[in-house]
């Protein structure tokens, strides 16, 4: 049977160690339902949360955490802090040794080497075939989340490092799944640009000549959440399966009562 979880009011505190942290609740499907608030939350990284964080994390009564780091994104950030009770499953998006070289570079490479590897458009196609990559190569990974959520596994935190890319196209998937329309979807992925969400950079100069307006405007695309990043996202599920249904049934092993399980357990009941 179902649980049947409180509705909980859309809380958006800002964290003082966790970036990019919402609640997803509120958007709109193509039926006129909308996703129940308190169900699916999204945030980057959880290993620099203070106490009031975690208190704050602990208060919304998760039960799972989605994970979708790799060995070294925890490397250099740490791991998420324990929060009693709730299960933390990783399920890595990217493999650990996936643009190992590229990633030093971006955080400890010279203006020139920067330009060689960011410039020209370059760290824009990196980007969008990273989110093409994700879609077709992860699909293993994504049946699970949406399987996970459709049994027991609500409310839920999904993050990755920013929040914004591996993270992202988990949510958008979920969302897909039950039916939220692509414009909100579109709309809650553009918000992690906003000025207090965006992931930190980090590099290991940072000098005034390190962190220049010409390193942070190469850098901007790695960083940025953009629609043409998302919409690659779209068009390989296009190209690859033809529509999104035969993704979600075929690619993602959904079949019809985890989908209606699904809806049940992150929709309102309108």
């Amino acid at each position: 049977m179902t649980q049947q979880l409180p509705q909980v009011p859309s809380i958006e505190p800002e964290l003082a160690g966790v970036r990019n942290f919402r609640d997803v609740g509120g958007l709109p499907t193509v039926d006129g339902r909308r996703v129940r608030h308190g169900r699916l939350y999204r945030s980057g990284h959880l290993a620099h949360a203070t106490e009031s964080d975690a208190a704050f994390l602990s208060s919304l009564g998760l039960h799972t955490i989605f994970d979708f780091r790799n060995t070294t994104d925890t490397m250099l950030d740490g791991p998420d802090i324990p929060l009693p009770g709730v299960r933390n499953l990783n399920l890595p998006l990217s493999d650990a040794a996936d643009g190992v070289e590229f990633w030093e570079m971006v955080r400890g490479g010279s203006i020139e080497q920067l330009r060689g590897i960011l410039a020209d458009g370059k760290a824009v196609a990196q980007m969008s075939e990273t989110y093409r990559m994700i879609i077709t190569g992860r699909t293993v990974e994504h049946s699970r989340v949406l399987h996970a959520l459709a049994e027991d596994s609500v409310p839920a935190l999904m993050h990755c490092a920013a929040g914004k890319d591996r993270a992202g196209l988990s949510i958008a998937v979920s969302l897909l799944a039950i039916g939220v329309e692509q414009e909100a979807i579109e709309a809650d992925y553009l918000k992690s640009n906003d000025p207090h969400r965006r992931y930190l950079v980090r590099r290991s100069d940072e000098s005034p000549a390190g962190m220049s307006p010409e390193v942070m405007e190469l850098l901007s695309p790695l960083f940025d959440a953009r629609l043409e990043y998302l919409h690659s996202a779209f068009d390989a599920i296009e190209r690859t399966w033809g529509t999104t249904e035969r993704y979600l049934t075929e690619g993602l092993k959904l079949g019809p009562e985890t989908r209606e399980r699904l809806r049940s357990q992150l929709l309102d009941e309108s």
